[in-house]
């Protein structure tokens, strides 16, 4: 495989594993939103969303159209919304029993070996 497409993987997994992406990402599963509606939704912050908004634009996540004064942003229906769909099924038979755990253990910086943190 390329270098190039591990890069573009880890834009793609980056833009997915940021919290508020996520949130954003959720809160458009249930339809489309404007900005005043998503901020409602997840409690972020205006200039959050709006930063979050545009990296997930441009990472194709999202789309947006005009409609009157405002933006309208939804989930990218082809690839995104099914890929949901399939993180969905997978954590739930295979990553929720973790939670709890998931903190306890952290990779070191520069390394591929994990250490265990004091909880």
């Amino acid at each position: 495989m390329k270098e190039k497409s591990y890069e573009a993987y880890g834009i793609f997994f980056e833009t997915l594993a940021n919290q508020n992406r996520l949130h954003i990402i959720n809160a458009l599963r249930g339809g489309e939103k404007n900005v005043s509606e998503i901020i409602a939704k997840t409690a972020l912050e205006q200039t959050c969303v709006s930063h979050c908004l545009a990296r997930l634009e441009r990472c194709g996540f999202v789309t947006q159209r005009r409609h009157g004064k405002f933006k309208v942003y939804a989930l990218n229906l082809d690839t995104i919304a099914p890929l949901m769909r399939i993180i969905d099924k997978h954590t739930n038979a295979y990553c929720s029993h973790l939670i709890g755990e998931a903190h306890a253990v952290k990779p070191q910086r520069g390394s591929r070996k994990t250490k265990r943190m004091k909880t």
